[in-house]
C-alpha cells in the first residue's frame, strides 16, 4: 500500500485552470478575484461580510485587534487547538487563560468556562475564543448567553469547520462562521484543510464596523476613503499601524474553485467518518456527535491507551497518522511564562490517547479499509 497521509489537498483540472487564467490576467494581487472569493465565502457560510487574509493566524491576530484587545487583558480559549488560537492573544499583549475541554466532544467546555469566569470579578476577562475542533461546531448559542452575562466578545476559530453547522434552540441552522452568535469567525485554507489555497484564511462577521476595521488593518492601515476632488490619484492615508496580511488573486482563484466543491467534500468526509465509527463502535472511543450538530470532519480522532505504539505501528504500515494537538499550555513557551501549573485534566488525558486517522475526500475505500484493518489488528493484539 502506498503512503496514506492523515490529510491531503485535492487539486483538479478546474483548480489548475482557474490559477492559470489568473496568472495571465491583469491582477495577481489586490484584484477582482479577492473580492469575488470574499463574497462567495460570505454567502456560503451565511455571513454579511468576509475579509480574505494570507493565513488564519493573521486572521486571528486581526480579530483580537479589531475587538480592541489591549495589553494585559485576559481571554479564555481551549488548550486543545493549534497554538495560533492562543498566540493571537499574546500578539496583542493579552493574557491567555485556558479552560478545560469536554471529555466527550473535545471542545472547550461551557461548564469549565463558566466556572472560570465566575471565579473572577466582573470585567476580569474580555473575550472567549472557542474552537470548532476537528470540524465539530461549538454550541455558540450557549456560549453567547454566557458571554452576554459577562460583557464578553466571542471569536469563533472555525479553521476546521467550513460546512459544519448546528441547529439552535429556535430550530435555525447555524453555519460555522455565520456570525449569528460570534462577533467574528476565522477560517484556514492550509492545504490539509477543506479549502486549499496553499496558504490563506478568511475572517467573517456581521458587523459593518468590524468589517471596516478588519479591512483597514489587513492593508497597512491604509485607505483612500477620504480622497476628494482636491487630491491626486496617488492620494492615500495611513490611519492606523496595520499589517500586510493580504491574500493574492492567484490564491483567491484557487479558493473559489475549491469552495465550490466543499459541499460534496464535507458529505464525503462524513461518509468516511461513518465507516470509521461503524468499524470502531464499542471498541475504540472517538469524538461524540451531539444531536442536531453536523461535523465538517477536518479530522477523525480516536483515543487509544498505547498511542505512541499505535502511531509507530501505523507508520510501519505506511499510514501517516498525526496527533492533534499537544496541549498549548504544556508547550515550552507557555510553560516558561507561567502555565506549567494549569489544572486541565481532560485536556491532558485526551492528549495522552489521541491520534488522528486519515481523513480527506479523496481517500479511497481500499485505503480506508487498510487503515481500519491495521488499527483493529493493533487493538486486538
Amino acid at each position: 500500500m502506498k503512503a496514506i497521509p492523515y490529510g491531503r489537498q485535492n487539486i483538479e483540472q478546474d483548480d489548475i485552470d482557474a490559477v492559470l487564467n489568473t496568472l495571465t490576467a491583469d491582477f495577481l494581487t489586490q484584484g477582482p478575484k479577492v473580492k469575488e472569493f470574499e463574497e462567495k465565502f460570505a454567502d456560503y457560510v451565511g455571513a454579511k461580510y468576509a475579509v480574505a487574509v494570507n493565513n488564519a493566524t493573521s486572521g486571528l491576530h486581526l480579530a483580537v485587534l479589531s475587538l480592541g484587545l489591549k495589553e494585559g487583558e485576559r481571554v479564555i480559549t481551549t488548550p486543545i487547538t493549534f497554538a495560533a488560537s492562543a498566540n493571537c492573544i499574546r500578539y496583542a499583549g493579552g493574557e491567555v487563560w485556558f479552560a478545560d475541554i469536554d471529555a466527550d466532544s473535545y471542545l472547550l467546555s461551557l461548564k469549565k468556562t463558566r466556572e472560570l469566569i465566575e471565579s473572577k470579578p466582573k470585567g476580569f476577562f474580555k473575550g472567549i475564543i472557542p474552537v470548532d475542533f476537528a470540524g465539530l461546531p461549538v454550541n455558540l448559542e450557549s456560549f453567547r448567553e454566557l458571554a452576554n452575562e459577562h460583557d464578553l466578545w466571542i471569536i469563533e476559530d472555525a479553521c476546521h469547520a467550513p460546512g459544519g453547522y448546528f441547529i439552535d434552540s429556535k430550530g435555525v441552522k447555524q453555519m460555522c462562521g455565520n456570525g449569528s452568535y460570534a462577533d467574528i469567525g476565522v477560517f484556514s485554507f492550509h492545504p490539509v484543510k477543506h479549502i486549499a489555497c496553499g496558504e490563506g484564511g478568511m475572517i467573517t462577521t456581521n458587523s459593518e464596523k468590524l468589517y471596516k476595521k478588519l479591512s483597514l488593518l489587513r492593508t497597512h492601515g491604509i485607505t483612500k476613503e477620504n480622497m476628494n476632488e482636491n487630491h491626486g490619484g496617488w492620494f492615500y492615508e495611513m490611519q492606523e499601524l496595520g499589517f500586510n496580511y493580504r491574500l493574492t488573486d492567484i490564491q483567491s482563484a484557487l479558493g473559489i474553485t475549491q469552495l465550490s466543491k466543499n459541499v460534496q467534500g464535507v458529505i464525503r468526509r462524513n461518509e468516511i467518518a461513518d465507516r470509521y465509527k461503524e468499524a470502531f463502535s464499542g471498541k475504540i472511543n472517538f469524538q461524540n456527535l451531539p444531536q442536531n450538530f453536523y461535523n465538517a470532519h477536518h479530522l477523525f480522532v480516536i483515543e487509544v491507551e498505547r498511542r505512541k505504539e499505535l502511531y509507530d505501528f501505523l507508520r510501519e504500515q505506511n499510514i501517516f497518522a498525526q496527533i492533534h494537538y499537544i496541549p498549548v499550555h504544556t508547550l515550552p513557551y507557555y510553560m516558561g511564562i507561567g502555565y506549567n501549573n494549569a489544572d486541565l485534566v481532560n485536556a491532558e488525558s485526551y492528549y495522552s490517547k489521541c491520534i488522528s486517522l486519515p481523513m480527506f475526500p479523496s481517500l479511497k475505500e481500499d485505503e480506508q479499509n487498510f487503515v481500519i484493518t491495521k488499527v483493529l489488528e493493533f487493538i486486538d493484539e
